[in-house]
């Protein structure tokens, strides 16, 4: 059977949707555990269109994947400018990616009103740039924008641009249905027929949702010979969004047949996604097929009746399979399953009462509004309290913080800790631009001596959620923070009815993470207190 290639582009298609955004060392934690997924190539954007894909692209030529390439996205030559002396493509030739992706215009309307140059110049611009990075060592992947309108408008055009593509050096012909508008059907006839009219070319799908048919259009357009999917996890993307890809991984493996990852890695696939979501400070989307909260819950009366029977009556796939769990009979299995691999993971020896022990407590955290997907470091330490292995920085007796806004508009904070270390009481107060930097400041100038390491950890991101926005100002709020030693990042959580416990309680795991045994250099003998 022939092999599907899964290609996302959660980090550039992606980034189009209102109001979503990640950080270049966000996107490259996203581009590790897309690698983990079995994601063969990542699109990771176009390295200068602004310093953030600038600094990204430095980022990724210096991390080691196991399994996933990277895709650098750019467009064909400007009308008037060669191939050679187009600075776009000139970027691209020079990144440290293997892949280029290259859109060019395959609809008539577009070639005429938006580009606005004749038909052959537009394949002249499609076949210079291809066999320029060509020549420059890259494999280069056509993606034929707007290709089923063109198709539909003018089928001999639109096949035209995909014959240049070829015939420059192109690797892959991606069909794009750009605006979403098409039906399977639709998607299907056009596949087949350049499948046959362009025999042997090897071809990709890339569906928008606007007409909420991405994922089985994509479907379609695999059954029609296509051996690259394109899409977005959680079919993030402009307007109404791109093929969601952790449906199109479900689908592709458990509906036809197709062994696109691992079934280990296909068990991460819920995980996956809602790390992704987490790191956009996004609610997972509840009703989600496959990965969704309620993609397997079962209410009470004949439904939970026949789940108990044989859950192969209410449920078309095991949620286990997936990541998942139903919310009735949770998949003990699959959670002792988890928990032993990250212990294992980070190092921790746990019994099968440990195990139990942990997975309980998840639940009820989660269940008071707790969300590891992406708080890797709160969970960790979650573990090692379980199992005996915790090693706090401090006990705390109090803090305190003081906000003041005066007439002239300025406001000011300080914050208050009392600790005891080592049977040793501090007390510090300091200032901050807000009650989390002023905590961070003072729990910093109480420790800093003893434990020096502290200095290296930077807090790099902090959000805030609302997880009921029905009880207004007093809803219970969950923050997240991630923080990074300039090696490793990680996330911690924590969750309260008031902001400032919330971040403290965040605060407080970033940094104790950092400090857990194998993650901090020895103290010397003189920064030891007597």
């Amino acid at each position: 059977m022939t092999t599907i290639q899964l290609y996302d582009a959660t980090l550039r298609d992606g980034m189009g949707g209102g109001g979503l955004s990640l950080t270049a060392g966000e996107k490259v934690r996203v581009v590790h555990r897309l690698d983990e997924l079995g994601v063969d190539l990542i699109e990771a954007g176009f390295p200068a269109s602004n310093p953030k894909e600038a600094e990204l692209f430095e980022l990724l030529a210096a991390e080691p994947l196991r399994h996933a390439e990277i895709a650098a996205f750019g467009m064909t030559r400007r009308r008037g400018v060669s191939a050679e002396q187009d600075e776009g493509l000139q970027v691209l030739a020079g990144c440290f990616a293997p892949v280029c992706t290259l859109v060019g215009k395959a609809w008539t309307l577009h070639v005429e009103t938006v580009v606005r140059v004749d038909r052959d110049e537009n394949l002249a611009m499609i076949a210079e740039s291809i066999a320029f990075l060509a020549a420059q060592g890259k494999r280069v992947l056509f993606d034929a924008e707007h290709f089923f309108d063109g198709w539909r408008a003018d089928r001999d055009y639109a096949l035209a641009c995909l014959r240049a593509a070829a015939r420059a050096g192109a690797e892959r012909l991606v069909l794009c249905d750009t605006n979403g508008p098409s039906l399977p059907g639709q998607i299907a006839a056009a596949v087949s027929d350049v499948a046959a009219a362009l025999p042997g070319a090897a071809l990709g799908i890339h569906c928008h949702n606007d007409a909420e048919c991405a994922v089985a259009n994509t479907l379609a357009a695999v059954e029609a010979g296509v051996t690259q999917v394109q899409g977005t996890i959680n079919g993030i993307g402009e307007r109404t969004g791109n093929a969601n890809l952790v449906s199109i991984i479900a689908n592709l493996q458990l509906k036809m047949g197709r062994d696109v990852v691992t079934p280990e890695q296909l068990g991460r696939l819920t995980e996956a996604a809602h790390y992704v979501d987490e790191l956009l400070n996004r609610n997972p989307a509840a009703n989600q097929p496959y990965v969704g909260k309620h993609a397997f819950a079962h209410k009470a009366g004949m439904h939970a009746a026949g789940v108990r029977a044989d859950a192969t009556t209410f449920e078309h796939v095991d949620p286990a399979l997936v990541g998942n769990r139903r919310d009735l009979l949770v998949s003990e299995l699959a959670g002792r399953g988890t928990v032993t691999e990250k212990a294992g993971g980070a190092g921790i020896a746990v019994d099968d009462a440990v195990v139990s022990r942990i997975v309980e407590r998840v639940k009820a955290l989660e269940h008071a509004g707790y969300q590891f997907e992406a708080a890797d470091a709160s969970f960790e330490l979650l573990l090692r309290r379980e199992a005996g292995v915790y090693e706090p920085l401090f006990r705390l007796e109090s803090w305190r913080c003081i906000v003041e806004q005066r007439a002239d508009g300025k406001v000011e904070t300080e914050a208050t800790i009392k600790i005891w270390l080592d049977g040793e009481r501090y007390v510090r107060t300091a200032e901050g631009n807000g009650p989390v930097h002023a905590l961070d400041r003072a729990l910093r100038d109480a420790i800093g001596e003893i434990h020096p390491h502290l200095k290296d950890i930077e807090l790099v991101n902090f959000k805030v959620r609302i997880l009921d926005e029905t009880h207004g100002t007093d809803a219970v709020t969950r923050v997240a923070i991630d923080a990074s030693d300039g090696t490793d990042t990680w996330g911690s959580i924590g969750v309260s009815e008031n902001i400032i416990a919330a971040s403290w309680g965040a605060l407080v795991d970033s940094l104790e993470f950092g400090m857990q045994p194998g993650r901090r250099p020895e103290p010397s003998a003189s920064q030891v207190r007597a």
